[in-house]
């Protein structure tokens, strides 16, 4: 899953008028953007008083995510989009900010399986207490606290209204977005199951969505792990899973409607499949060689033809004209081979959708 990249929102949480969190949040995104830039992250600075959230407003619990007002969405939404979280916080009389509580209390699915970080500041304990008082918080919205974190002690980081350098600080801020990363990415099968959308799969543990072009480069590598054995029986390597680039992939999966199936982050097998003219094209039927013979294809086979319009026609496939398995599969399935012109060492097999009905 390293293949995707984090969105990493750097969270303000004092909205008192001359905090010192501001200052804080601007040193911590100078320190931290080479960083970022090098481990492929996208930094999202946010300001808890520029989102203007009154105490929790929303008649339904968060948990049911039915949000009536305006700057709940939009919460919801900044929240949803992160893959993990940077919280600049002070400490107040033991305990994190209110506004702080307020804006993790308004949300719930949004947070789950995501990490946070923490980077305080106060006098006595460095704003650590605050930390403290947080992480019973976030655990129970299923966010992952980090080993990691920044304590700033005010009377020794600030002089003249700026924070004095200090290279073990500057350290500190880049091992935590290092952590705060290697978990993220560590999480984000936690997170796929867990989104709107996803179905149980045909093997215990995996799951079912629509594949969209950010998934381009999971199926680039199924694609190229998958045809070999294909360029192997029918002879040739001119076949065009093995050689498209990331654009290509991603430019047919916004056209294409494509079924992925998942299971810890790994994508097992895939189907894509659209109308052309009256008839439905199935295509890229694809399963991880370790996981053949267990029905997953067989089951996107038919899951594509599911989908089908009612005014199509028949149901259309093309394959190796020497992939033997493939033409059994198809064959048991209820699909005929046709002389119908295709790709130079291709097949096509065709089912009517009165046979597929049946």
């Amino acid at each position: 899953m390293l293949t995707k990249s984090a969105r990493v929102l750097v969270l303000t949480s004092s909205t008192r008028p001359g905090a010192l969190g501001p200052l804080v949040a601007q040193w911590l995104m100078e320190t931290i953007t080479p960083r970022a830039a090098e481990l492929g992250v996208e930094l999202v600075p946010v300001a808890l008083g520029d989102l203007d959230l009154p105490f929790l407003d929303e008649e339904e619990h968060p948990s049911a995510g039915v949000y009536q007002q305006e700057h709940t969405r939009r919460w919801s939404e900044i929240v949803d989009a992160a893959d993990g979280f940077v919280v600049v916080t002070p400490e107040y009389n033991y305990g994190m900010p209110a506004t702080l509580k307020n804006a993790l209390d308004y949300l719930s699915r949004e947070w789950a399986w995501k990490p946070i970080g923490f980077v305080s500041y106060g006098h006595t304990s460095a704003g650590t207490r605050s930390v403290q008082h947080a992480k019973q918080v976030v655990t129970t919205l299923r966010l992952v606290p980090l080993g990691a974190t920044v304590a700033i002690r005010i009377g020794d980081a600030v002089e003249g209204g700026r924070l004095r350098s200090d290279a073990s600080c500057d350290a500190a801020g880049v091992g935590l977005l290092d952590e705060l990363v290697r978990v993220a990415h560590a999480l984000r099968p936690l997170r796929e199951r867990a989104r709107a959308g996803a179905l149980s799969g045909p093997v215990p543990g995996s799951y079912v969505r629509r594949l969209t072009p950010d998934d381009a480069p999971e199926v680039t590598v199924l694609q190229r792990c998958s045809w070999v054995d294909e360029a192997v029986a029918n002879d040739t390597l001119a076949i065009p899973a093995l050689h498209e680039s990331l654009e290509d992939v991603r430019d047919w999966l916004a056209t294409w409607h494509t079924t992925g199936i998942w299971r810890d982050g790994r994508l097992l097998g895939m189907v894509r499949a659209r109308r052309v003219d009256t008839d439905w094209h199935v295509g890229r039927l694809a399963v991880v060689p370790d996981l053949r013979g267990q029905g997953l294809g067989r089951w996107l086979l038919r899951t594509a033809e599911a989908g089908v319009q009612p005014d199509c026609r028949r149901v259309l496939l093309f394959t190796g004209a020497k992939s033997l398995r493939n033409i059994d599969l198809y064959h048991s399935e209820g699909y005929r081979s046709v002389p119908l012109a295709g790709p130079d060492g291709t097949t096509c097999l065709t089912k009517d959708i009165s046979v597929r009905q049946h």
